[in-house]
Order: C-alpha cells, then sequence, then structure tokens
C-alpha cells in the first residue's frame, strides 16, 4: 500500500500535521516512538495561546484526544531508521517495518545533548536523567544537581524546588539565560545555588548516583548529590534523513512552505531549521507542513 502522506513523530509538530492531513481526508500514517515528544516531558507551559497556564503533560494530553478524535492511523513505539526515495515513491524504513508514500512530513523533534563526561554513561537512569518532568518525584526530599542555565534548566530547577532538599544548578555560561520570570523564581526561592562559568567533569557513586565533580575558576569541588538532571539543550532527530539539506547543527533546512530540497519531503518542528523552538511554534509548522503535502498532492495528480 502506498500513502498520501506519512508523518514521522507525534510531538507538537506531528500531531497538528495530522490533524489538518485528516481535516484534508488525505489518506495518511503517523509513526512515532512516542506521543507528545517534548511537550510531555515539560514541566509549566504558561505560553501557549488559550491557556493561561497548564502542565506540559496536560498539554500533552490534549493534543493526543485532539488527534484520537480523527481515528488516525497510527504506528506507536516505532522508530524510523531511514528514508529514501525509490521511482518516485518515498520509502520510510522502520525498525518494525517498512512503508511507502508519495509525501512525507520529518516531524521528529530533537532529543537530549549528554555530557559526554566520566561516569554518565555508568549512572543513567540510575540517579542520573534528562527529563525533570518524568523523574522529579524520585529525589523527594533529596540534594540534587542540574546542568544548564536556559529556560529547560530553569524549568527543571523550578519543578525540583517543591521536591528536592536542595538544588545546585551548574551553568557554564558567566550568567544564566532563558526567561526572566523563571530566572527570578529561581534565584529568590532560596534553595537553589548558582554556579555560573562552571562545568561538570565526572559522576561518581556505587550503584546509585552519589556525587558529581564541577570545575569553577580552575578549581574542582565534588557535591554531594543523588540527583542529576541534564538540560544542556537538545540536538535533532534527523540522522535517519540521509540526502536532505541540514545546517551545522543538523537541523533540516526548510523554506516557508516547509519543504525540503527533496521534492515531496517536507519536515516541521524541533528538527528544522526554523527559529526559537517554542511549542506554539512546532504546531504552527506542523499544520504549514500538511497543507504544504496536500497542495503538493494536488499539483502531482
Amino acid at each position: 500500500m502506498t500513502y498520501d502522506l506519512i508523518i514521522i513523530g507525534a510531538g507538537p509538530a506531528g500531531i497538528t500535521a495530522s490533524v489538518y492531513a485528516a481535516r484534508k481526508r488525505i489518506n495518511f500514517l503517523v509513526v512515532s516512538m512516542d506521543i507528545g515528544g517534548q511537550t510531555a516531558w515539560s514541566g509549566d507551559v504558561e505560553n501557549y495561546t488559550g491557556y493561561q497556564f497548564i502542565t506540559g503533560p496536560d498539554l500533552s494530553a490534549k493534543f493526543e484526544e485532539h488527534m484520537r478524535t480523527y481515528k488516525v492511523n497510527l504506528k506507536e513505539g516505532e522508530k524510523a531508521t531511514k528514508i529514501e526515495v525509490r521511482e518516485g515513491v518515498i520509502h520510510v524504513r522502520t525498525d518494525k517495518g517498512e512503508y511507502a508514500a508519495k509525501t512525507v512530513i520529518v516531524a521528529s523533534g530533537k532529543k537530549s545533548r549528554e555530557l559526554g563526561v566520566p561516569g554518565e554513561r555508568e549512572y543513567k537512569n540510575k540517579g542520573l536523567t534528562y527529563c525533570a518532568t518524568c523523574d522529579a518525584p524520585l529525589f523527594s526530599g533529596k540534594a540534587v544537581a542540574v546542568i544548564g542555565g536556559g529556560n529547560s534548566a530553569l524549568d527543571a530547577a523550578l519543578q525540583l524546588l517543591k521536591i528536592a532538599s536542595h538544588v545546585y544548578l551548574i551553568n557554564i555560561t558567566p550568567s544564566l539565560g532563558g526567561d526572566a520570570i523563571m530566572r527570578e523564581k529561581v534565584q529568590k526561592s532560596g534553595l537553589v545555588t548558582v554556579m555560573n562559568s562552571s562545568f561538570v567533569t565526572s559522576v561518581a557513586g556505587d550503584k546509585m548516583v552519589k556525587a558529581i565533580t564541577v570545575k569553577m575558576a580552575g578549581k574542582e569541588e565534588t557535591l554531594a548529590v543523588e540527583g542529576i538532571f541534564v538540560e544542556i539543550g537538545l540536538i535533532p532527530n534527523s540522522g535517519f534523513v540521509k540526502g536532505v539539506d541540514k545546517n551545522a547543527a543538523g537541523e533540516i533546512k526548510v523554506d516557508a512552505y516547509n519543504r525540503t530540497n527533496i521534492p515531496g519531503i517536507f519536515a516541521a518542528g524541533d528538527v528544522t531549521d526554523v527559529p526559537e523552538k517554542q511549542i506554539i511554534i512546532a504546531a504552527g509548522e506542523g499544520a504549514k507542513a500538511a497543507l504544504g503535502a496536500f497542495r503538493y498532492l494536488n499539483q502531482s495528480r
């Protein structure tokens, strides 16, 4: 079977694309490892139009509910591994099968960047994590470290304020970035030690994380912590898409219609080079990509 469209990813971009594709009555398939993407990992969301305040998991649930009202054909838990064009048809290979389509929207988002220090791999999911929303409740009453200085790190620190006994915020730059309101909340909390111009050199423990070593002003200091939350940015899930133009960061280049340099292949959301990685922007880009694919299909008939 050859679909009109395959959407890879079910975060804000992929889900919105699926809603628009369903409304246009396109014969399509959604392939995704999970539902909600980074939205499901977010803590408090205060900048999504229509909601003065909503949590990331709640907003993700709203997205999923909206998508499922259209009885979308969804292959959940499948990872896209390759895209190739053969005789004018686009083939999407996953870890569980292969599907064919006339058009594809790559909305595979981003994944967490790793520290790359000794002990990180050994203690992953043993006190070291990349998702505060998922794992913060496990560290009740414990001292923890958050690595990073942008909005993701600030969001993690704010979530942990309600749970942990103390939070060390380890930031490699001279001052914190992110939104001013979030910075103020962190700095006024009294429970966060901000360590600017510092970086992690190693992670240690026995069966679980027990300490983290930080270098600041040329001196190393070991902090006793039982949890480490890595929030140092994200890298695009674009490695499986060969042949499309990408920028130096690995983001897929798209035009105003979300087209890539390969006819029939579109991209949307955080996997692309569109500036400002925000939930609302990803959703809008997903809508544009679906409409672009619909236009392409009509012109190709």
